[in-house]
């Protein structure tokens, strides 16, 4: 296997072998997870210096999918994405900082909507394998949590015992498989 040491060059995010995933928490019990099915992005890097990386990506926001058509279709309206006025959400780098021998952490704008705000996704570097078809993969897999309020997104209803039914906080889970451009 290589070290982020060796990671050098374009990459492009196979989507078949990728997820962008989210849990939320429902009615204060339990957990709604789900994903964006329909996705791209770049990532360029650079070993020797890595804050001169650079990653881009674009989510088609009407690719959500909770498992549950009717939930799918709330989130999709108005009162969550809104994907017929926002058809993606995007993501692009702008630092990256190595924290171990294979992790570090991805710091960009996300924007949904019409909100842009920074994150930092802590990330773990997989490894490197060649594909049966000669492609040079990379993987990594990443997680961090954001509050969707910040992105305009703040449809809720009370419950009677207390709470909300939908939580603030959003977990995203990012799984990649990358592919080496020659």
């Amino acid at each position: 296997m290589s070290s982020l040491n060796d990671l050098k060059g374009t990459y492009v995010i196979d989507g078949a072998h990728s997820r962008i995933g989210f849990s939320a928490r429902h009615a204060m019990v339990t957990k709604v997870r789900g994903g964006f099915g329909q996705f791209e992005g770049t990532a360029v890097l650079n070993a020797e210096n890595p804050a001169a990386s650079k990653v881009e990506v674009t989510i088609q926001a009407d690719s959500f999918d909770s498992g549950v058509p009717s939930r799918d279709d709330h989130v999709k309206s108005a009162d969550f994405l809104d994907v017929e006025k926002y058809p993606t959400l995007t993501f692009t780098s702008t630092d990256v900082k190595i924290t171990g021998p294979d992790t570090f952490d991805l710091t960009g704008d996300l924007t949904i909507k019409d909100k842009t705000h920074p994150i930092t996704i802590p990330f773990t570097y997989i490894g490197t394998a060649k594909d049966p078809f000669g492609n040079v993969r990379a993987g990594f897999e990443g997680e961090t949590t954001i509050n969707r309020k910040d992105y305009g997104i703040v449809w809720n209803a009370a419950l009677e015992t207390g709470g909300v039914l939908v939580s603030e906080k959003v977990t995203l889970d990012i799984e990649i498989s990358a592919i080496q451009q020659q």
